[in-house]
C-alpha cells in the first residue's frame, strides 16, 4: 500500500453529474414498452446507483425475469436515443470541475469512480468535460457486482495502492454509503443528489455536505491538505 497517498472515490450520477431527467424519461419509455404505467419521479430516482437489472427488480418486484430483461433492454435503448439528442445534457453539478481539478493538482491525492453507470456512459461524460486521465480507477456496473457490494471500492484501492484508512467514498445514495461501510472506508454523502439526508444519515454516512465548498473543506481537514481557493 502507498501509505502517504489519499484516495477519493466518486459516484457519478447524482454526485458528479445530474442525469435525472434522462433517467426518468428513459425509464418511462421502457415501462411503456411493456405496457406498464410510469412510476412517480421520486420512486424512479430512488434506485439510482444500483446496477440496471437490480434497479428494475426493485421498481417491479412482481415482474418475471423476462419482463425485467425487456425493461432493461428498453431502458438502455431509450437512454442511448435520448442522449444522442443534441438537446439532451447531463451537466456537472456546480463546482465539481473545480473540485476535481483541486484534488488532481495535489500530489498526494488520487481520484477514482465507482458507479452503477455503464463504462460507455462514464467515458462519454469524461470525454465531454475533458476529464480523461484524471481517475486512476473507474469501476462500473459492467465489470463489478451492483452496489452495495464492496467490489468497486476494493478494485479502486487495489489499483491505486491506497489503504482503506486513507480512502473515502463520496456519493449521494444509501447504496454508496452501504458500499463504503462494507469496504471499511469513510462515507461522505452529498445532499444534491437522489436520496434525502435522513436516509443518508440513517445508512451511516460519516458526514453529509451541502456544497462542493463544504466537500473540499471536509477533505482538506480530513487529509491535512491545503484548502481549495474558491
Amino acid at each position: 500500500m502507498v501509505h502517504d497517498m489519499k484516495l477519493a472515490i466518486f459516484d457519478c450520477d447524482g454526485t458528479l453529474v445530474d442525469s435525472q431527467n434522462l433517467i426518468v424519461s428513459a425509464m418511462n419509455s421502457a415501462f411503456a414498452g411493456v405496457d406498464r404505467a410510469s412510476l412517480p419521479r421520486d420512486r424512479v430516482l430512488s434506485i439510482v446507483g444500483l446496477s440496471l437489472p437490480l434497479a428494475i427488480e426493485h421498481l417491479l418486484p412482481d415482474a418475471p425475469p423476462t419482463e425485467i430483461a425487456a425493461v432493461t433492454a428498453g431502458y438502455k435503448s431509450a437512454f442511448a436515443e435520448l442522449r444522442a439528442d443534441p438537446a439532451a445534457h447531463e451537466p456537472l453539478y456546480e463546482g465539481i470541475l473545480d473540485l476535481l481539478g483541486w484534488l488532481h493538482d495535489h500530489d498526494e491525492t488520487l481520484l477514482a469512480i465507482a458507479t452503477g453507470k455503464s463504462r460507455r456512459g462514464v467515458d462519454r461524460i469524461l470525454q465531454r468535460f475533458d476529464l480523461e486521465g484524471r481517475f486512476v480507477a473507474i469501476s462500473t456496473a459492467d465489470e463489478h457486482p451492483s452496489k452495495p457490494h464492496p467490489s468497486m471500492i476494493e478494485h479502486a484501492m487495489t489499483t491505486s495502492g491506497v489503504a482503506a484508512e486513507h480512502t473515502v467514498m463520496i456519493g449521494d445514495t444509501t447504496f454508496d454509503v452501504a458500499m463504503a461501510r462494507a469496504a471499511g472506508v469513510a462515507a461522505i454523502a452529498v445532499d444534491w443528489g437522489y436520496h434525502p439526508t435522513d436516509q443518508l444519515s440513517g445508512a451511516g454516512a460519516d458526514v453529509i455536505v451541502g456544497s462542493t465548498d463544504e466537500l473540499s473543506r471536509e477533505l482538506a481537514q480530513r487529509w491535512q491538505i491545503p484548502e481549495r481557493v474558491s
